[in-house]
């Protein structure tokens, strides 16, 4: 991970930290020692954070025991407590992806959450890997999406499949698939649709999807990322609940984390949902969606430095 690309997170966290660190630390310094008002005011500041409930209940439920076992000896002890839990939880989420050829990803999410840009950073991002990427727009309800798609496609120098309006997204799939085939591409990116008709149609249309793509090449689609907009919060977390109940989702994608105080939703993601989070963006550039790293991302919540060696 570069550093510059560090940097961006650290400023994209700056909000976050004053909601959350800060107010952890607002705490420690107002208690001279740990009871339970204590303890329901970092509860309260948790909650607050948008760490979710589960999230909040573990670290609580942790803090406890490290009181109880002489870990936690006084409120100085809890901060360096929380950021080494939190970072193990993060971490914990991590894990590599071995790519096939070609690797189909289905990139889904509701309208708004910026599902189109993600793709077309994701393009960039493998292009610049030295990959053969193509774009499918399986988008093909909603009004000018194949033509936004199209000139993120152009700007980032990839081919892009696209049929008319309202054509079958399945059909779409095939020809890029076909064209993947041709070129000997390296990765098959899949626009799909963003409006939830109904639970039943949209789970439907994807099974649809997957299976021609499963039929050019076995096991795909091999990755299904969820986008979720970093700045609602937990509210993304309930949205990805409902979307995960009519989308096997095996990995998510954090969107528009600069200038949000809601970055503790990326600690909660993984406890929420059991799906990992892969990517965060932190910015409008094309270089602004990078691979999830979880000790680069709890550092630039703390406000450290960046780990030296690490990429």
């Amino acid at each position: 991970m570069a550093f510059g690309f560090f940097d961006r997170i650290k400023d994209g966290l700056e909000k976050t930290r004053k909601s959350f660190v800060k107010n952890v630390e607002s705490i420690v310094i107002g208690y001279a020692q740990i009871d339970d008002d204590f303890l329901d005011d970092l509860e309260a500041v948790m909650l607050t954070s948008d760490l979710g409930p589960k999230t909040t209940e573990y670290l609580m439920k942790e803090i406890r025991r490290g009181v109880t076992e002489g870990v936690i000896n006084n409120t100085g002890d809890v901060m360096p407590f929380m950021e080494d839990r939190i970072t193990e939880m993060l971490v914990d989420q991590e894990d590599e992806i071995t790519l096939h050829h070609p690797e189909v990803i289905l990139v889904v999410g509701v309208n708004g959450v910026g599902k189109t840009t993600t793709i077309a950073k994701l393009a960039n991002y493998y292009t610049k890997e030295g990959k053969k990427v193509i774009i499918a727009a399986g988008d093909t309800f909603r009004a000018a999406a194949a033509d936004q798609l199209s000139i993120w496609a152009d700007r980032v120098g990839v081919p892009i499949v696209k049929h008319k309006e309202g054509a079958d997204p399945a059909a779409v799939v095939y020809d890029a698939m076909e064209a993947a085939k041709a070129r000997n591409a390296d990765l098959v990116i899949v626009d799909t649709a963003g409006r939830l008709h109904t639970k039943v149609n949209l789970m439907e249309e994807l099974k649809k999807m997957g299976r021609v793509a499963n039929n050019h090449v076995e096991g795909a689609p091999h990755q299904t990322l969820l986008v979720l907009d970093g700045t609602t919060g937990q509210n993304a977390v309930s949205q990805a609940k409902l979307f995960g109940q009519a989308v096997p989702v095996n990995g998510i994608v954090v969107t528009k984390l600069d200038g949000t105080a809601k970055g503790g939703v990326v600690i909660s993601i993984k406890e929420e949902l059991g799906v990992p989070v892969r990517w965060i963006g932190v910015g409008e550039g094309m270089d602004d969606l990078r691979p999830f790293n979880a000790k680069e991302f709890a550092n630039a919540l703390f406000n450290k430095g960046m780990i030296q060696g690490d990429k």
